[in-house]
């Protein structure tokens, strides 16, 4: 039993032998990185004289009872892993004996990793959510707002159709928005800014030239345009403008006859000291004046239906090539029966520096047609001084407002000091305007004459005009 047990313990040690003998031909096959420090060979003398080292106080085990490495699967990796050293020695530090395995440290940071992925993937997210959310509310948004916008569109349209159809023996020719655009090579030439649009240059198929009025987009159902071309397309008359033709969509464009010479307030206000200016003489401007009155007074007793401007001005008088005054831009125009002596009006309209007092305020009477006389008496003032009626740039404080300074002027005989007077004639045709113009604007509505009497006074005799009463101390509470 005993022989038996030895023979087996050497083979065991010689099987291990072999074992250890074979790792260690691999490890001298591979080349060995040193990871720790070792101390130089000792050189010969040092060697001779060193003193033998010291005998351990145990000896160490036999080859055979130390354990062979377990054994691995063979692969790369366990291959990479036999020649180099399982410890990250990247995260030890220097002179530090402790080395932590890579594979701990790698399985420590992971879950840190997956955190931060994750958070980052769900901000994307969020944030994609809240720009579609965005972009949808936007959308429906402009989407009403058209659809509002449109709707409005078409009932504008609608509310046109219907006065056209009702007033169709009385319509002009219709035209489409593409033979608007042709006639005026796609608006090209602009006349001139009016208040409800821009006046462009144009020409008819037969050679005719034409203004053309293309009108903004107002907040009103087309009111304006109604008023226009009911209003004009009732009247026939020397002294108003004639209109031609309309166009209602997509835009609203009205075409009316050409006027040559512009709007009157190109040539009173003495802009550039142009030519024409020159040849306004004082017997143009009279005649100029007598024509306006001439069409207020067809407006409000020529026609079947009287016709209130409410816009009366000088950008809104017209010139053809023989300076004949024309009345044009019936966009505030309202129409009531000739029998009716005042009208109801829920806002006040027309342009500041002409509106009548009763316009504004009920305090002052009953709005009617005596509330285009004082626009013309507006006007005509700033035709006789060829300023506008208030100037803060003159030299002198009492000049600021002209109505107040021409009048002290006449009430106390003084001397007119006005532009182009050369003779008494002159002087004469002045003094007959200023006095007409200040009776027009009164203050009391029933002070103020109606557009026949202003007619009489100005082709009548100086000497038969009664001197006005002051026009700015009144504060009345009748109606006409």
């Amino acid at each position: 039993m005993a022989g038996t047990t030895e023979l087996r313990v050497n083979a065991s040690a010689v099987n291990v032998s072999a074992s250890c003998n074979r790792v260690e031909r691999t490890c001298e096959a591979t080349p060995k990185t040193n990871y720790t420090q070792t101390p130089p060979p000792p050189s010969p003398s040092s060697s001779a004289t060193a003193p033998p080292p010291e005998s351990p106080m145990r000896p160490p085990p036999p080859p055979f009872l130390t354990a062979p490495p377990p054994s691995r699967p063979p692969s790369s990796a366990s291959h990479q892993n036999a020649v180099s050293p399982p410890y990250n020695v990247a995260q030890s530090k220097p002179g530090s004996s402790t080395a932590y395995p890579a594979r701990m440290i790698t399985d420590y940071s992971r879950p840190q990793h997956n955190i931060i992925v994750g958070a980052l993937i769900g901000s994307a997210i969020i944030l994609v959510l809240i720009f579609v959310i965005i972009f949808f509310s936007l959308k429906r948004k402009n989407r009403s707002g058209n659809t509002m916008v449109l709707w409005k569109k078409d009932k504008k349209n609608e509310n046109i159709k219907a006065f056209l159809r009702s007033h169709d023996l009385l319509m002009p020719k219709q035209y489409s928005y593409w033979e608007t655009k042709k006639m005026t090579n796609t608006f090209m030439e602009k006349l001139g800014e009016g208040g409800f649009g821009g006046v462009y240059k144009g020409k008819l198929s037969d050679g005719r030239l034409v203004a053309v009025k293309l009108l903004n987009d107002s907040k009103s159902n087309g009111e304006d345009f109604i008023n226009e071309v009911s209003s004009i397309s009732r009247t026939s008359h020397v002294n108003i403008v004639s209109l031609i033709g309309f166009c209602y969509k997509p835009k609203r464009v009205l075409i009316y006859e050409y006027m040559p010479n512009g709007s009157l307030d190109k040539l009173i206000y003495n802009q550039g000291a142009s030519s024409k200016y020159c040849q306004l003489e004082w017997n143009m401007l009279y005649q100029i004046a007598i024509g306006i009155a001439r069409g207020l007074e067809y407006l409000h007793r020529g026609c079947n239906t009287r016709i209130l401007h409410f816009d009366i001005k000088p950008r809104n008088i017209l010139l053809d090539e023989n300076f004949c005054a024309k009345i044009s831009d019936f966009g505030l125009a309202k129409l009531c029966k000739k029998n009716q002596s005042t009208v109801s009006m829920v806002d006040a309209r027309g342009t500041r520096g002409y509106i009548a007092p009763e316009v504004c305020s009920n305090h002052f009477g009953r709005v009617s047609y005596k509330s285009d006389v004082y626009s013309y008496g507006m006007m005509v003032l700033e035709m006789v001084g060829r300023r506008k009626n208030i100037d803060l740039e003159v030299s002198q404080v009492s000049k600021i407002y002209f109505p107040h300074y021409i009048y002290k002027q006449i009430e106390v005989g003084h001397d007119l000091h006005l532009d182009g007077i050369k003779n008494e004639e002159d002087k004469e045709i002045a003094k007959k305007m200023i006095l007409v113009s200040l009776w027009c604007i009164q203050t009391n509505p029933s002070d103020r004459p109606s557009m026949t009497g202003v007619i009489e006074m100005l082709e009548g005799r100086l000497q038969s005009l009664f001197f006005p009463p002051n026009p700015f101390v009144s504060s009345p509470t009748t109606s006409p």
